[in-house]
Parts: structure tokens; sequence; C-alpha cells
């Protein structure tokens, strides 16, 4: 009876201890699809607490493995768990390692709702088990309660942090929170073993007096460093709680992607080119469709699959400018247009030679099944952050919306800062593009008959070809508008047709973007030749709406001339001559030539001369610039920042000269093997040197003696290794710089300061040797690429 009465007096603080680590779950559920996660962390809540309470008569040296051992096999399981839940593939091991590498960014960068996969439950599973491992050892074993509450408080905290604005304000699991606490403090603690005596029972009564004093004023003293740091900080609190937390996904980076990625529009030209090249195949449901229409019937549709959204333009590059969050099976659902009907399109596609990491799919998409993906919802883009595979097998499910074509008439576009993105039109228009613009602007007042009269004028002047080249910056667009046929001109690929689309609606007030896609018939491979982009515009009420600038196969197009000519810049002459003056004298024949009347203003070589000079002038100008920016950057390469970034910096400039000597390294190398091909092109840029040299000299020789003298030099050349002394001196030793980054590479906080001047002066020297090796007029050009400026690491 004792010893239940003792369990029962012992168990309300292990209680509360679980009770705090799982209200941890269930802030942290309010993010996450489903309440599997809040299960989740109550089991490890439960199960923590009570291996401690269990081996309360263990040394505490043993609980600690003990533990841990139950933390592995609870994770083991909670991973499995969460696997199958959402359906992915793999051993529990893959599963595992999977998750262990990469849970902390994707739980970060994860879109809201979370799906709880094995990726975003681990962190929370491992930090509330050993929240309550530490919690219960600290407050049971030791006695220690508020200090054992301080692991689920920082636990506690640390959820409503990460969950920050994406949910409604914790307030009653804050109080629960609290209260239970309180409930924790307000019983007796009950440790384990004979009770402790009273230290001051064989003291004198005077010094137990003295003693007990002490500590009621120390007591006291304490009681009011609490209240007076609850009366300061209080009102502080308190006047933070109607304020929006702050999100810290907003430091997290997001997954990227490469430039084919941002921009697929420049895929068009080489999908052109070869039509017959399968990149995926395609199996289309229609759950909508009547109940007639099944099979091959329900799915035989014309559809429409994205590839990617492009809402950015800077007047060089559409770009998707996508922020994506990784996401689990179910994105997060939009409302749908009130004039749109929305239609269930459900996709099986197989990846063949698709590359990249855009993840095709019919708009839009709102479940992905078979492949870890990522999403933008405002775009309504899909990547698969590790990539297309041959044979990547997925499934998605879509809200496909069409509008109601009636409405388009009266349809108006929306304006202000949500669209402005879509509006944005970047500085350096050609003249011609906004006149034609205006032109057919001009007539049509209605949105939807601006639109029209776009795609109707693009349709019938120009015409597709496969093998138009690929661009869309000003230059391209106003080439392709109003090019001369006979040179190249108003003809192209559905890249520059959804382009001028975009730009000349933009112009027009209308908001535009471009959508790379394929067309498909709803089952079977879609090939190269079915890849093609269109142009989309925003109604109101109705959504983005597709439109077609693309010629009928069949039409003839209409020389540009017939119906848009440009305004001339000078006015045009008077239709009435002037009279001429009859001369009242015959010219004399001893009469010199006739001298041009002075007409005040500059003479032409004058105004050719200025002209030239100041083209000059600028090009100097140019040229210095970029020079001086050249430079700029390799002394922040080689003298900024820590050791390990400056180490890193000059391994970039060494690269960088390779690139600029026509001899790039790919990404996938290692340090060695760059070291050993930047040695072998200084020394075949020597040897082409001196090769050139003997070749110059040679002509002031006879043609015998030059092919000796020349065999003789090569054959040295190759059998000794050795360089020629005209050819410069022994290259740097680019192995110890390679060595120098992997080392970085493997203990990034161990470089040293003379490491990095050793390796800023072995770049140095070696940049310098590779650019000697360059002809003359090569060496001039070195300092003043641009391409250093640009490149990505």
């Amino acid at each position: 009876m004792v010893r239940v009465w003792r369990a029962l007096r012992a168990a309300p603080l292990p209680v509360a201890l679980v009770a705090m680590v799982a209200l941890t779950g269930v802030v942290l559920g309010r993010v996450y699809a489903g309440g599997l996660l809040t299960r989740l962390v109550v089991g490890a809540a439960v199960g923590s607490v009570l291996v401690s309470v269990a081996a309360r008569r263990l040394p505490s040296w043993l609980v600690a493995p003990l533990s841990v051992a139950g933390l592995a096999g609870f994770t083991a399981w909670s991973l499995r768990v969460s696997a199958d839940a959402a359906g992915l593939p793999g051993s529990l091991v893959e599963v595992a390692a999977d998750a262990a590498r990469n849970g902390i960014p994707r739980l970060l960068t994860a879109m809201i709702p979370v799906e709880p996969t094995p990726d975003t439950v681990l962190v929370p599973l491992v930090a509330a088990w050993l929240a309550g491992l530490a919690g219960a050892e600290v407050a049971l074993r030791a006695g220690r309660v508020l200090l054992g509450y301080l692991p689920p408080a920082l636990l506690y905290a640390g959820a409503v942090y990460v969950v920050g604005p994406n949910a409604d304000p914790a307030v009653w699991p804050t109080v629960a929170f609290a209260a239970v606490a309180a409930l924790g403090l307000a019983v007796p603690s009950v440790r384990p073993g004979p009770s402790a005596p009273d230290p001051t029972a064989g003291l004198a009564p005077g010094v137990r007096a003295a003693v007990r004093a002490r500590l009621a004023a120390t007591a006291a003293a304490g009681l009011l460093v609490v209240v007076g740091l609850a009366a300061v900080v209080g009102p502080v609190v308190a006047g933070r709680v109607d304020e929006r937390p702050v999100d810290p996904r907003r430091y997290v980076e997001p997954p990227q992607v490469e430039s084919l990625d941002e921009n697929p529009l420049i895929r068009i030209s080489g999908w052109a080119l070869n039509p017959g090249q399968q990149l995926l195949d395609v199996a289309t449901e229609r759950p909508d469709a009547p109940a007639g229409a099944t099979g091959n019937a329900a799915g035989s549709r014309s559809v429409r699959i994205r590839l990617a959204v492009l809402s950015d333009y800077d007047g060089v590059t559409w770009r998707v400018g996508a922020t994506y969050r990784n996401a689990g099976r179910i994105l997060p659902a939009a409302q749908p247009e009130p004039g749109a009907t929305v239609e269930t399109v459900r996709q099986e596609i197989t990846v063949a030679d698709l590359s990249g990491r855009l993840l095709p799919a019919v708009a839009t998409p709102r479940e992905v099944g078979g492949a870890r993906v990522a999403y933008d919802p405002l775009t309504g883009t899909l990547i698969r952050p590790e990539g297309l595979t041959p044979g990547l097998r997925y499934t998605v499910t879509s809200a496909a919306e069409r509008p109601d074509n009636n409405l388009l008439a009266t349809a108006d576009v929306p304006a202000g800062e949500e669209v402005a993105r879509v509006l944005r039109v970047a500085d350096g228009v050609p003249d011609p593009v906004r006149r034609l613009a205006a032109q057919l602007a001009e007539d049509n007042g209605a949105p939807y008959a601006r639109a029209a009269a776009i795609e109707q004028f693009l349709a019938e002047h120009y015409r597709v070809v496969a093998d138009a080249p690929s661009g869309h910056a000003y230059p391209n667009l106003s080439f392709f508008l109003f090019g001369p046929r006979n040179g190249g001109g108003q003809r192209g690929t559905s890249e520059q047709f959804a382009a001028a689309f975009a730009v000349l609606g933009r112009l027009s007030g209308l908001p535009t973007r471009v959508v790379v896609g394929f067309s498909s018939d709803g089952n079977g491979p879609v090939r190269a030749a079915d890849a093609f982009a269109w142009p989309e515009v925003l109604f109101s009420g109705l959504g983005w709406v597709a439109f077609d600038p693309l010629p009928r196969p069949d039409d003839e197009p209409r020389p540009v001339e017939e119906d848009f000519r440009p305004v001339p810049e000078d006015p045009p002459p008077s239709e009435v001559p002037e009279p001429t003056p009859e001369p009242t004298e015959a010219p004399s024949p001893q009469a010199g030539p006739a001298r041009p009347v002075d007409s005040g203003g500059l003479s032409t070589p004058v105004l050719v001369g200025g002209g030239a000079g100041g083209l000059l002038l600028v090009v100097g100008a140019v040229l210095a610039a970029l020079a001086g920016m050249r430079r700029a950057r390799s002394r922040s390469r080689l003298s900024t920042g820590d050791p390990g970034q400056r180490i890193a910096g000059a391994w970039r400039e060494v690269t960088d000269a390779l690139r600029l000597a026509g001899r790039p390294v790919g990404g996938d190398l290692a340090a060695s093997e760059v070291a050993e091909r930047a040695r072998a092109a200084l020394a075949e840029a020597r040897a082409t040197r001196t090769d050139r040299s003997d070749r110059e000299a040679g002509k002031e020789r006879d043609a015998l003696a030059d092919r000796e003298a020349l065999a003789v030099t090569r054959t040295a050349r190759a059998t000794a290794g050795a360089v020629d002394p005209a050819a410069g001196a022994v290259p740097p030793d680019l192995a110890e710089l390679a060595g120098l980054l992997n080392r970085l590479a493997f203990a990034p906080g161990a470089a040293a300061n003379e490491q990095a001047d050793r390796a800023a002066a072995l770049a140095g020297e070696y940049v310098a040797a590779l650019r000697a090796a360059r002809p003359w007029w090569r060496r001039l050009l070195w300092s003043v690429h641009p391409g250093p400026l640009r490149w990505r690491p």
C-alpha cells in the first residue's frame, strides 16, 4: 500500500513531462498534413520518459545507452510507418539514410502543409525523445524540477518558432503547456531511496535559526528577481502578441535549378531539330469524363502538358523565377476561378530522354506520387531536386481549369502590385516593336480583342521553321518581326512566336507569361516534335487563358509590310516642286568650279570625326570598366574573406583562366584531374607558340634546314618532356593548390593564412604563364573578357 501511494505521488511529474513534450507535436502538427506527426511525437514523449522511470533504480550511466537503444527502435519503426503512409519505395536502410542526410533542409524548405515523410519526421522525433530523456533525468533523478523543465520548454519554443506565421497562434497549446508545468511544480516530488535528513538537525539552536533566516532571505530575493523580470519583460512580450512572427524558412535557400531549367524556352530549337526523340510516355485518365467514355476514349482528347511557366522577362531572357519548396504527395489547393470549369486529369508519366529537373504535368497539379518533388505554387511548376532519370515513373493528378469562352469578350484584366510581375516591360524595347503594339491595340479596346489581334497578326504574317536559331531578346524579336524575309527574318520556332506575343501583350497592357510544354493526345509517347511554347493572358474571374499565335500549316504568310509600315523619321518632301529660276546670264567659260554655299553648320568631315572619336571614347570606357571590374574580382577572390574562401577564390581564378584559354573543365572532375589538365593546357599553349616562332624564323632559312630543326625540336620535346627555354619557365605546380582545395573540403576551418597566400601565389603564377603563352591579340582581350564576371562557380 505504501508503494502504491508513493507511486501515485510520483506520477504527476512524469505525466507533466510527457504532456509538455507531446504538446510540441501538437504545435508542429498544425503545419503537417494529417495527424501522423502528432501521434509519433506523443509516442516519443511517452517512450523517453517511461525508459527513465523504469530505469530509476539503475546507475545513471546506464540510462542513456538504454534510452538511445529505445530511440533507435522507435525511430526505425516511425520511419517505416511514415514511408508506407507516403508511398515511398526503398528499404528501411535507404529511407533512413536519406532522411538523416536531408532531414533538416527538407523540413525547413518543405511546402505547407508538410507531408509526414521520413525526412520531415526524423528531426522532430529525435528532438522530442532527447528532450524527454534530459527532462526526466534532471527532474526525476536529480530532483531539479525547474531545470528539468528546460529541455521541453526549449523544444516547445523551437516548435513555435519553426511554425512561425504559417499557422494560427498557438494560444491553447501554450496555455496547456503552462498549466501542465504548474501542476508538476505543485505536487511534491518523491525521489527514490530514503528521505534525506534535515541538514540543520545537528546544529545549535542559534545557528539553526541563522541558517533558516538566510534560506528565507535567499528565497525572498529570488522571488523578487522573478517578479521584477516578469514586470520588465511582461509588457515587451505582451506587445509582440499581435505582431507577425518571423518565418525561419526565409533564411533557408530552397532547391536551386540549372540555367536550362530556369529558361527551358531555349530548348525549343534543339528539340525542333530532333523531332523523333522520345521524351516521355504518357497514360491519361479522366475520372470526370462521361460514363460512356472509358479506356483510351476517355483520354483521347488532346492535352497540354506543362514543363515550366516563365513569368519574368528582363529584355534578354525569359525565366521561371520560381521559389521551390519541397512538397509531399498532396500539393496546396488553390481556389478555382469562378468563371472556369475544373476537370480532374490523372496521368502516369514515364521519363525517357527528357533531362533536367523540371517535372512535366498537366496544370494545375494537386497530387504527385512516385517521385519526390518541389513545387512553386505561384507558377504551378514542379521540379525533382535529384533530377530526371530514364525510366522514372510517377503519377500526377491535376485540376485542369477551362475558362468559359463566352465570357472572354467582356472580361477585364487585373492590375496592381499583385500582377506587376507579369506586366513588367524591361527597358530597351525597340521603337518598331512599340509602334506595332500600339497599332494592334489602337482599334481594339477590350483586353480580349487586343490579345486576339496580336494572335491573328502573328499567325498571318510569319512562318514556323525548325532550323531557326534560338533567341528571344529584344534584338532577336525585332529581327523576327521586321527582318527581311530573304535574310532569315519573319520566321522562327514557337519560341519566337510565344515570346513576341507576350512582349506585345505587355506593351498593350495585358498580363502575359510564356509556357513551355508538350502537346499530347493523352496516351502514348511524347516526342521532341510535340514540344512547343505558347503564351497565356490573365483575365479577371477566368484565370490564365492560353493563346495560339502559330500559323495554320497550309496558310501562306503575308508580308509584314502590307499591314505595318514604320513611321518615317523625317517628313516626306513636298509633292509640288519649287520653280527653278532661269539663269539670266550664261556662265562664263573661264569661271572656275562652283563652290558649295556655306550653310553655317558643321562640315561632314567634322561630324564623321566627332562621331568616330565619341565611339572610340565609349569603347575605351567600356573596356576600361571591364578591366577594372576583372581586377577587382581577382583581388576580392585572393584577398577577401577567410583563408578557405581565398583558397577557393584562387582555384576559381585557375578555372576561369582555363575557360578563357578555350580549355574549360567540367564539374565532375576531381581537383587533381583539373590540375593535370591545366598543366597539359599550359604545355600545349607554350608548344604552339614555340612552333609559331619556329615557322616565322624558318621563312629566313632554306626549307631543308627548317624541317630538320623543327623535327629535332619536336622530338626532343616529345621524348624528354622538357619545356623549351623560349617557351617559358617551368609551369607552377597546381597539384599543391589542388591539395589545398581537397584539404579545405574535408576540414573547412583548418586553412591558415600562409596556405591562402601560397594558393594566391600559385594561381597568379599559372594565370600569368597561361596568358603569356597566348597570341598577342588574345593577350589584349584577356583582361577585358566579360566572361569571368558572369560565369557561375
